[in-house]
């Protein structure tokens, strides 16, 4: 199963994901996996690092950093996976010197579907980057152009949609047991 859980800076998104993904572990025995895109590259980066840690501390979840190139990364079938953010992995994919001048939504796309393949569950987050109206420099469209692309992709391919707003869940897509 795939689950697209979207929502601004501090909208308690990644909590949410965090139980979520434990709940998954619960119900499916299977082993938890947090997979950490952003790159600890100055103080800041490191303080969110720190917090999320904190926040998952005692959840059981196993850290793999992975900053780009999702398509590599080895995973079971038995693993739930929680992918922490697709902000920050959209960011690394197209500015990094290992990544540049390629088509970065179609990149994660690819590292995409191969995680939900291979993994018993994926859990992917991302920020709500669209609500500002602000205009911007060219390299900042194309990385909401690529967002949005990438966004779209994700609620087409998710079993499950989930916008938290103020640390209440709104499924935009819900999946039904049968």
């Amino acid at each position: 199963m795939v689950i697209f859980v979207i929502g601004g800076s501090g909208s308690g998104k990644s909590e949410f994901a965090e139980n979520l993904a434990v709940e998954l572990q619960r119900q499916d025995a299977g082993k938890l996996v947090y997979i950490a895109t952003m790159e600890p590259l100055d103080e800041e980066s490191k303080k969110r690092i720190r917090r999320h840690q904190d926040m998952r501390a005692g959840k059981g979840f196993e850290t793999r950093e992975r900053y780009t190139h999702l398509e590599g990364l080895e995973v079971r079938q038995d693993e739930v996976l929680l992918l922490e953010c697709l902000s920050n992995l959209t960011a690394n994919e197209m500015f990094s010197e290992k990544c540049q001048g390629r088509d970065a939504g179609e990149v994660i796309q690819a590292g995409l579907l191969h995680l939900a393949e291979q993994s018993r569950h994926l859990i992917v987050v991302g920020n709500n980057v669209f609500e500002d109206g602000l205009n911007y420099d060219g390299m900042t469209r194309e990385y909401l152009r690529q967002m949005a692309r990438l966004h779209q992709f994700l609620g087409k391919m998710a079993d499950r949609v989930v916008e938290v707003v103020c640390g209440v869940p709104v499924e935009w897509r819900a999946y039904e047991i049968h």
